[in-house]
C-alpha cells in the first residue's frame, strides 16, 4: 500500500509529487545553484558560529544568549528542511519526492515557522523585564521559566503543526503531481487535493492569524513599555545599551514577520502567486543568514566573545 492510501484510506494515486521549483534557464539554475549554496553554507557557518560561542562562553550563559541560541537551532534546521531539496532541483532535473517525504517536509516547515514566532514574543518579553523591571530581572527570568519558555514554543509550534497534517493526510491526491513550489509548502500542495480543502485552508488562515498576529501585537505591547523606559533613562551608557540589544531583536521581527504576513494573513488567491513565492524563499533562505549577522554586527558582547575566542586561539 502506497503512504497517500495509508493516509486516508481513500482512493488516491499519486505516492510522490514533483516540485517545479523556478523554471529558468539552465544557466540561470546554475546561477542561482551556486548562489543559494553560498547562502546555504553562511546559514550553517554562521549560526553554527552563534551557538558555538553561546555554548563555549559563559558570559553569554544568560537569557537573552540562551533564546538565541535556539533560535539559531530553529534557522539552521528551517534551512537544511527545505534548501537541499531545491539545490538538487536546480542541480539536475527535477526530481520526484515521495509523498511520506512532503508530508514530513510540511510538517517540519511549519513546525519550526511556529516556534520561531513564539521564540521571537519569549525573546521579546525577555527585553521587557531587562529594560522595564532590571532589579528583578534575575528573579522573574530565572533559568526554570526561561527552559520552561522554550519549551513551551516548540511543543506549540510541533502541536500545531500537527493539526494541519492531521487535516492534510486524509485528503486524496489524484493528480496533477506537480506542485508549483521550491518545497511542500502547504498551500501549494492542497491545490493538488482531489477534494474540498476549504476546511484547510480556514485552518491555515486561522493558525497564521494566532501564530502570527497576536504575537506580533505582543511584541508591539512590549516595545511600548520598553521604549516610555529608555526615554526615562539618565545614563547615556545605559540608553546606548538597551538601544543595541533591541535594535537587533526588533530587525529579525520585522524581517520575520512582514515576510510571513505578507504570505499567510494576505489574499491567498487571485494575487501575484510568483512573487509570494520568492518572497517565500527569501523568508526560508535570506532570514537565517541575516538573523546571526545582524545580532553579532549590534550586539557589543558577541563581538567582545569572537575577540576572546580568536585571542585565546593565539595565545594557544
Amino acid at each position: 500500500m502506497s503512504p497517500s492510501q495509508e493516509a486516508g484510506g481513500n482512493q488516491t494515486s499519486v505516492t510522490e509529487f514533483l516540485l517545479l521549483g523556478f523554471p529558468l534557464r539552465r544557466r540561470t539554475q546554475l546561477l542561482l545553484f551556486g548562489l543559494f549554496s553560498l547562502f546555504y553554507a553562511v546559514t550553517l557557518l554562521g549560526n553554527g558560529v552563534i551557538l558555538g560561542l553561546i555554548s563555549l562562553d559563559s558570559r553569554l550563559h544568560t537569557p537573552m544568549y540562551f533564546f538565541l541560541a535556539h533560535l539559531a537551532i530553529v534557522d539552521i534546521t528551517y534551512a537544511c528542511t527545505t534548501v537541499p531539496q531545491m539545490l538538487v532541483n536546480l542541480l539536475s532535473p527535477a526530481k520526484p519526492i515521495s509523498f511520506a517525504g512532503c508530508m514530513t517536509q510540511t510538517f517540519l516547515f511549519l513546525s519550526l515557522a511556529h516556534t520561531e514566532c513564539l521564540l521571537l514574543v519569549v525573546m521579546s518579553y525577555d527585553r521587557y523585564v531587562a529594560i522595564c523591571h532590571p532589579l528583578r530581572y534575575s528573579v522573574i527570568m530565572s533559568w526554570r521559566v526561561c527552559i520552561t519558555l522554550v519549551v513551551t514554543s516548540w511543543a506549540c509550534g510541533s502541536l500545531l503543526a500537527l493539526v494541519h497534517l492531521a487535516l492534510l493526510l486524509p485528503l486524496p491526491f489524484c493528480g496533477p503531481q506537480k506542485i508549483n513550489h521550491f518545497f511542500c509548502e502547504i498551500i501549494a500542495v492542497l491545490k493538488l487535493a482531489c477534494a474540498n480543502t476549504h476546511v484547510n485552508e480556514m485552518m491555515v488562515l486561522a493558525g497564521a492569524v494566532s501564530v502570527l498576529v497576536g504575537p506580533l501585537s505582543s511584541i508591539v505591547i512590549s516595545y511600548i513599555h520598553i521604549l516610555r523606559a529608555i526615554l526615562k533613562m539618565q545614563s547615556g551608557e545605559g540608553l546606548q545599551k538597551a538601544f543595541s540589544t533591541c535594535s537587533s531583536h526588533l530587525c529579525v521581527v520585522g524581517l520575520f514577520y512582514s515576510t510571513a504576513i505578507i504570505i499567510y494573513v494576505g489574499p491567498q488567491y487571485g494575487g501575484p502567486k510568483e512573487q509570494k513565492k520568492y518572497l517565500l524563499l527569501f523568508h526560508s533562505l535570506c532570514n537565517p543568514v541575516l538573523n546571526p549577522l545582524i545580532y553579532s554586527l549590534r550586539s557589543k558582547e558577541v563581538k567582545a566573545a569572537v575577540k576572546r575566542m580568536l585571542k585565546k586561539q593565539r595565545t594557544s
